[in-house]
């Protein structure tokens, strides 16, 4: 089965990951390739990260421990992991076999942006209003969710779900800045879910429940925002400057650097019972082109096909030539 058009045609591959002892995740965060074209996958439960080749078999598996629940990830062309920890309110740096090199951000203290799960009274809030209590950008980090680097290695970060802000720090970890607030004016967010940097240095930034993407320059200053996207995940730029959006609708969009359409596909043609997509949370595309996406459905726990679904919470889809 082909999806996409022209030059960005991809054939979905039967391929599965192949993990410990027949585990599978109820999330998948994240997904990250090295130099080598291996795949890393961020995970919920026993095995927090996962390590591929290309067929889907498993190469390694390390973490549990350490993560708290990962979130948007990357490796940088250092071949060292960076990746955003909602749960413990930190960014990390690590070696691919898991030596941690560095820490930004205070494990277990979250900053102070008016945040809150549950109300003055204690009850729980549901997801969207504890999104939206959100009253202020505070400074590193409320639950955050992505990481950037520069080509001079600067570290960008999307904070995130209990904050409104991106911060830049330095190679070695040093804050330099950081802007946003809440809202949905030019450089405010709601949940600023996911940043990537292409070559020109503009910062982008899946803005999830602003529908759009933001993009800005290296110093925060607002340049343009793309609109034709419905809760923004994630984003991943290639080495040609293409540009991949995972979409919570649930749909993938290819973009030109200029945030024209190239492809894009969902669920179109599929029945409810058996959908391609479900709640689409991450993208990356490895040296040959190839896309993988990776799934979150823990919000579905109890629908009669998640069972059925496990075995593609990351898909993979072949680019032809």
């Amino acid at each position: 089965m082909t999806f996409g058009k022209g030059k960005y045609t991809y054939e979905l591959v039967d391929w599965q990951a192949k993990y410990p002892d027949g585990w599978s995740p109820v999330e998948v965060n994240g997904l990250a390739v090295d130099s080598q074209d291996r795949l890393y996958a961020f995970n919920t439960g026993d095995y927090p990260l996962t390590v591929f080749d290309r067929g889907g078999n498993l190469l390694n598996t390390w973490g549990k421990g350490f993560f708290e629940h990962n979130h948007g990830a990357l490796i940088g062309p250092d071949d060292c992991i960076y990746y955003a920890d909602d749960g413990n309110h930190t960014v990390n740096k690590l070696t691919l076999d898991g030596k941690l090199l560095m820490t930004l951000g205070k494990k277990g203290q979250p900053s102070d942006t008016g945040f809150s799960w549950v109300t003055e009274t204690g009850e729980r809030r549901d997801f969207m209003e504890a999104l939206t209590s959100t009253k202020r950008g505070g400074p590193p980090f409320n639950a955050p969710t992505g990481v950037a680097l520069s080509a001079s290695g600067e570290i960008y970060v999307s904070d995130g779900y209990g904050n409104a802000r991106v911060h830049k720090f330095s190679p070695d970890g040093k804050l330099l800045l950081s802007w946003g607030e809440p809202g949905k004016g030019p450089g405010q967010f709601i949940v600023p879910h996911a940043i990537a940097i292409d070559k020109q240095g503009r910062v982008l930034v899946a803005d999830r429940h602003n529908n759009r993407i933001q993009i800005f320059d290296a110093d925060g200053k607002y340049l343009t925002e793309w609109n034709d996207v419905i809760l923004p995940t994630d984003i991943f730029i290639d080495a040609d400057q293409i540009v991949y959006v995972s979409e919570l609708h649930p749909r993938l969009s290819i973009f030109d650097i200029d945030g024209n359409l190239l492809a894009r596909w969902g669920n179109e043609g599929r029945t409810k019972e058996d959908p391609l997509f479900v709640t689409l949370h991450s993208v990356v595309a490895d040296s040959r082109g190839d896309i993988y996406v990776a799934e979150v459905m823990g919000i579905y726990q109890g629908n009669p096909f998640l069972d059925t679904r496990k075995t593609r919470m990351i898909q993979k889809f072949a680019r032809k030539t």
